[in-house]
């Protein structure tokens, strides 16, 4: 019952915070065209989604590592639908980079495209690779910062697996730090595939970014691995600690 509630309680503050954006989009576009106001919007649908029930806990580790003046390329793990709800716990105003499908789901889909979110068609590496890199270098020009999931796709094991490199060869052409953040809990939300999980907890941890300097002078695989490799280790001991937090 509670569920269902959660569910219409969703589809009316979404709708309501969908004509908002339209509207904070109108009036800011002349002065904002990093979208910063839209993106506060859409950080108070996931503030409403997350911690306006009491037993639900996101929490951030790290946000000192975030300098709010500049853009980013950040990389995230990708577990879940959820992950993207999530990550509005982090202080930045940032774009996702997201599959051409996602832009599709009612509701969700145009809230991304008036936040100015970057589709991509993932059958066509050539072609997805051109549009993150000409609007991804667009949105870092403005002063936002870009979000990608490196590995392309929804882990299934929980585990970070292999990493592409458009989200590497964006910051090296746009000369930009990379913020590598891990995310977990995210795939506890729900149970019995529909029922909400009122009191799972999710946990984000923001890495040291990698500097520009460092991304300019390492190769973009082995700026990829070093990444990659960065936040398996990150993603164990956040895991590791949220379990220790639980006895």
């Amino acid at each position: 019952m509670f569920s269902i509630l959660y569910y219409i309680f969703t589809l009316l503050q979404v709708t309501v915070l969908f004509i908002v954006s339209i509207i904070v989009l109108i009036v800011t576009y002349p002065f904002d065209k990093s979208r910063r106001w839209v993106h506060e919007c859409s950080r108070l649908i996931c503030f409403l989604l997350y911690d306006f029930f009491p037993f639900a806990k996101r929490t951030i580790e790290g946000a000192e590592h975030i300098d709010k003046k500049k853009p980013y390329v950040m990389v995230l793990n990708h577990n879940s639908g959820f992950d993207i709800f999530t990550a509005y716990k982090i202080p930045l105003n940032f774009r996702w980079v997201s599959k051409r499908e996602v832009f599709w789901v009612p509701f969700m889909g145009p809230l991304l495209s008036i936040h100015g979110d970057i589709p991509i068609e993932r059958g066509n590496p050539k072609k997805a690779m051109e549009k993150v890199s000409r609007l991804g270098k667009l949105w870092l020009k403005r002063g936002a910062t870009v979000a990608i999931f490196p590995e392309g796709t929804r882990s299934k094991d929980g585990e970070i697996h292999n990493f592409k490199l458009g989200a590497f060869s964006l910051a090296k052409e746009a000369g930009v730090d990379i913020l590598p953040v891990v995310m977990t809990g995210t795939t506890d939300a729900f149970k019995k595939g529909w029922l909400v999980n009122w009191r799972h907890r999710v946990a984000i941890r923001v890495l040291e970014p990698v500097s520009a300097e460092a991304v300019a002078a390492t190769g973009t695989k082995e700026l990829s691995q070093q990444v990659h490799d960065r936040m398996v280790t990150a993603l164990a001991e956040l895991r590791k600690d949220v379990a220790a937090e639980k006895k």
